[in-house]
């Protein structure tokens, strides 16, 4: 006769049974419950971390990207990148002036951006192949002391300041990145014939010479030198410590004079958080920290700056030059410069 089965052995077994398959599902339970990775994007900028790093830190704050930022010279961290190529860890690269993110462009090492992104500035403000945009915008002006020169009698062109009328009154930072981009602009648009006639011209005139744009303001202020050649918003971060210090901002009417120098940004990776952050950097409230925290123009119809900045002219708005020519410039201009003695 067969055993019968012991009937309270069924519920044990269905209880291991029960188990058993409770146990093969915690993988895909706990796969399932597991966090997304933290998101973040790996920034290298050119700007100096006093002048972005707090909106840097807002993005993180806010979007809950965590930024990790490496900061260096502009033409330091391209170069970087160029050594770097496919292998690089930055995500987004944020340049002091737009020439070196021509250079990227060229070498192939720039995203395309989304339209949206492009078209929130003027298409002057971005890369002609949509792989940079500018952020903020900085102009070269005159700065001088209605004390010593009235605002008729200052140079109206770069060629001008090589009037001897002029000698020994005005400065320059021949060293300067901002002087070194716009002379490479010059030669990009008049020559290379023309670019060697201006400097000597300025060597000729004896101009003073300081190793950057603040040194400049801060000697016409003193009346040490009638005017100088500098980046527009020097003189606004210097009346903010002194409202009362004899300094104007005069811009000369030649375009080549008045060169609009662009702060961008391209992403080299295809992290969706890189375009997040260039989308930040765009977004009004981006663009109004870029207005008052460092006097720079906002590239965003709409914002307005918090002090009188002069207009921007038509030729600043719609005749900006391919950057790329600029970076392929800049070699050879500051050969020009070494060779003019304006170094010394």
């Amino acid at each position: 006769m067969k055993n019968r089965k012991d009937p309270h052995r069924s519920p044990l077994r269905l209880q291991l049974a029960l188990v058993a398959a409770a146990l093969s599902f915690l993988p895909l339970i706990a796969a399932c419950s597991a966090p997304e990775p933290e998101a973040s994007v790996v920034v290298y900028s050119g700007r100096n971390k006093s002048l972005i790093g707090p909106l840097l830190e807002r993005f993180e704050s806010e979007k809950g990207i965590r930024t990790e930022v490496r900061y260096g010279g502009t033409a330091e961290l391209a170069a970087t990148l160029l050594e770097e190529g496919t292998a690089t860890p930055c995500d987004v690269f944020i340049a002091q002036d737009a020439a070196s993110l021509g250079e990227l462009s060229k070498a192939g090492m720039l995203k395309p951006l989304p339209a949206a992104v492009l078209g929130r500035v003027a298409p002057a403000f971005a890369s002609p192949q949509g792989d940079w945009v500018g952020i903020s915008g900085r102009a070269r002006v005159v700065v001088y002391n209605p004390e010593r020169i009235a605002e008729e009698e200052l140079p109206k062109s770069l060629e001008e300041v090589g009037d001897p009328r002029y000698r020994g009154r005005f400065g320059v930072a021949p060293a300067n990145a901002s002087f070194q981009a716009h002379m490479a602009y010059y030669r990009a648009v008049k020559g290379a014939d023309a670019l060697a006639a201006l400097l000597d011209a300025m060597v000729a005139n004896e101009p003073q010479r300081y190793p950057k744009n603040s040194a400049i303001v801060e000697a016409v202020i003193r009346g040490e030198v009638d005017f100088g050649l500098v980046n527009h918003y020097y003189l606004w971060r210097a009346l903010a410590e002194d409202p009362a210090a004899p300094g104007r901002n005069f811009t000369m009417p030649d375009p080549t004079a008045a060169f609009l120098n662009l702060a961008g940004a391209g992403v080299t990776s295809s992290n969706e958080a890189a375009v997040q952050l260039v989308e930040y950097l765009l977004a009004d409230d981006g663009q109004r920290y870029f207005a008052q925290r460092t006097y720079e123009y906002p590239l965003v119809a709409g914002i307005e700056p918090p002090v009188d900045l002069a207009p921007l002219t038509p030729e600043q708005l719609e005749n900006q030059i391919d950057f790329a020519r600029i970076a392929e410039e800049l070699e050879p201009t500051l050969e020009a410069i070494a060779a003019s003695g304006l170094l010394q």
